[in-house]
């Protein structure tokens, strides 16, 4: 500590308070998979066990669209008119409710959603993933725990499913290959029980702790 003290005396003390930011940077796990493949189930388990924070690019939209801010507005009215909501915007969210959170390890569920998000992600937060947990689900499973779960959504219905899982192979697909490449993505088997499940989880968060 005596160290610090005498650092933050000196000229260069900018210099060492950036080093010392760098060295804290958040451990990011970013959580992908199709449509009821069981990413929120597993989060929450995450969370409970390991004390991640978890974060949904898609709630952190509907939150903000529901404050009633200007950006919320903004938000609202792109997708209202069917435009895709800017990364920069989405990016933003997720970084103020990181820095808001008070917690240095974050789970990301459901993005990056496209190779764009996941340049633009890293460009602008400059953090890289720590890995990638991509759960795997036939799509038959898929489709039959949307059709059982019965929460309400407007989008549970079998033609809007199975336009969710087109756009999900088309546009997450090449996220995972990117990440795969650099050995970062640990594939799940998703179709058994949620217990099963998350022992495999475990045994990968086991690791990284």
């Amino acid at each position: 500590m005596g160290t610090n003290v005498e650092a933050s005396n000196q000229p260069n003390s900018s210099e060492d308070a950036n080093v010392s930011t760098v060295e804290k940077k958040p451990a990011v796990v970013f959580v992908l998979g199709g449509p009821g493949s069981g990413k929120g189930t597993q989060c929450a388990n995450i969370v409970q066990q390991f004390g991640y924070t978890h974060l949904s690019a898609g709630d952190l939209l509907r939150a903000e669209i529901e404050s009633g801010s200007e950006n919320g507005t903004m938000i609202d009215n792109m997708i209202n008119e069917g435009q895709i909501v800017p990364s920069e915007v989405t990016i933003k969210l997720l970084q103020r409710a990181m820095e808001e959170s008070g917690n240095d390890k974050f789970l990301i569920d459901g993005f990056p959603r496209n190779e764009e998000n996941r340049a633009s992600f890293e460009n602008l937060i400059r953090i890289e993933p720590e890995f990638i947990l991509f759960f795997v689900c036939p799509e038959e499973e898929m489709e039959r725990r949307l059709l059982c779960r019965n929460q309400g959504r407007k989008d549970d219905n079998i033609e809007a499913i199975r336009k969710r899982f087109k756009v999900f192979l088309e546009s997450s697909l090449p996220v995972i290959s990117y990440y795969d490449a650099m050995g970062k993505v640990f594939k799940i088997n998703a179709a058994r029980p949620v217990e099963d499940v998350f022992e495999s989880v475990k045994s990968i968060f086991d690791k990284a702790d």
